[in-house]
């Protein structure tokens, strides 16, 4: 018996709406659902029996059921929702939402109803959870709903024999401020969850290159105790062989191989030695003098057609301190310098700067310096200039990598300062500021106590 089910083809941009999967799930849209139901009987209820206004109690409440046995469809036939549901059935069940309540507000006053405001809601979950193409649609959709109640109603209920005659001025001032409602909240919610979805993404990235920075520290280890545990039978089967070469006559046809043998297991022993040396397990690795610290960093950004040149100044008489080898240090730094690299015409300068309170390390190229609406927004997520910088001598990037640079040194203690070189020069500035005691090394005493 041959299996019917295929295996799913890439979806097309335009079937991609369709099959993507959004970020809202089941259970919140009935729970939304089921809190517009109780809100919408008991308004209904109140309004006929407290206030003793006539409305059509019989359609209003069968509006409100349709809603309630909606929920209970929802519940029966997806009683084990997983996950969010796709993004057009969650349009679909706020346009629904977005007509029942026009169907009930077309009941009780129309346009006239102060309760013409929910027609925000929809929109504005919508707009914290799907894309900007299906929240404009849904707004549009509402935007119908209200202008077609400003015509299809009935009258308001009110006080019997003091009927209520509103101007029809008032009417379209209250369906324009609805409208404009709709699109400011809208646009306010979409703003706010696209920023928080893209920090998110940002930090996963940056969580990513530490993880990978740790994997490669935990590769290390693992060398070290793989070099540990193969030494024991290696010294031993080097001992063997030693004493047949010893006990060998040197005219036997075996005295040559047996002393490859001895060779060749010092030369594994030799290899197991390097292995062994994990950086980070050593004290004297894992610290370095601030100047090769900078030369550490420039070395893998050398060759690229821009000058990189070091520079240190302190305290006079004061040798360089020593620092601590930080992976989030020479990952956030090496992304400064390639960064400007990327941006420089012909250098990039890397200048340090100690004393007894700070660490600062600036990195200075000789470009067109940051645009003036970059600046001040730089540290954020996704923001890139790249391309329009460049004039197209680069494509565009991600704008990940200044806030990756910055998470990580953030993280080591530092701080980062950006700015223009002062003209006539041209260039940008990124200065980074630890902590002496942040970033310096602890001294040898301390190291081996």
């Amino acid at each position: 018996m041959q299996d019917d089910k295929r295996p799913s083809e890439p979806a097309t941009p335009e079937e991609s709406i369709w099959r993507a999967s959004g970020r809202m799930r089941l259970e919140t849209l009935i729970l939304v659902r089921w809190i517009a139901i109780a809100g919408q009987t008991a308004g209904v209820l109140f309004v006929e029996f407290v206030l003793k206004l006539d409305l059509a109690l019989a359609p209003t409440l069968g509006i409100i059921s349709l809603s309630a046995w909606v929920n209970i469809f929802l519940m029966i036939s997806r009683p084990a929702q997983q996950g969010p549901v796709r993004e057009w059935e969650a349009a679909a069940q706020l346009a629904y939402d977005l007509l029942q309540l026009a169907a009930l507000l077309g009941l009780t006053g129309g346009a006239q109803n102060p309760f013409l405001l929910l027609f925000i809601a929809p929109v504005a979950v919508a707009a914290t959870a799907m894309r900007p193409a299906v929240t404009a649609a849904l707004a549009c959709f509402a935007i119908v709903c209200v202008v077609a109640l400003l015509f299809l109603r009935s009258p308001l209920p009110w006080l019997e024999g003091a009927p209520l005659d509103l101007p029809q001025l008032y009417e379209f001032g209250m369906a324009t401020a609805v409208v404009t409602g709709l699109a400011f909240t809208g646009v306010y919610a979409w703003r706010v969850a696209a920023e928080e979805e893209r920090a998110k993404l940002a930090l996963a990235a940056a969580e990513a290159v530490l993880a990978r920075e740790q994997r490669v520290s935990a590769l290390g280890a693992l060398a070290a105790a793989a070099a540990h545990e193969l030494g024991t039978p290696l010294a031993t089967m080097h001992l063997v062989a030693k004493e047949m070469a010893r006990e060998l006559p040197q005219d036997s046809p075996m005295s040559e191989d047996v002393q490859l043998l001895v060779s060749q297991a010092e030369r594994c022993r030799a290899i197991l030695q390097q292995l062994g040396r994990e950086p980070n397990a050593d004290p004297m690795m894992a610290r370095a003098s601030l100047r090769a610290l900078m030369e550490e960093t420039a070395d893998a950004h050398r060759g690229l057609g821009r000058d990189i040149v070091i520079s240190l100044s302190g305290p006079d008489g004061e040798a360089p301190p020593d620092v601590r080898r930080l992976p989030e240090v020479l990952h956030g730094l090496g992304a400064l310098v390639e960064n400007a690299i990327g941006f420089s015409e012909k250098e990039v300068e890397i200048a340090a700067r100690w004393d007894a309170n700070q660490i600062v390390i600036a990195v200075r190229d000789d470009g067109p310096g940051f645009p003036a609406d970059i600046l001040r927004r730089l540290g954020a997520p996704y923001l890139s200039a790249r391309g329009a910088i460049r004039r197209g001598r680069v494509g565009g990037g991600l704008g990940l990598g200044f806030f990756i640079a910055k998470t990580l040194l953030e993280r080591s203690g530092a701080e980062l300062e950006t700015r223009n070189r002062k003209p006539p020069r041209t260039g940008a500035v990124v200065r980074v500021v630890w902590p002496r005691a942040a970033l310096e090394a602890a001294s040898d005493a301390e190291t081996f106590k």
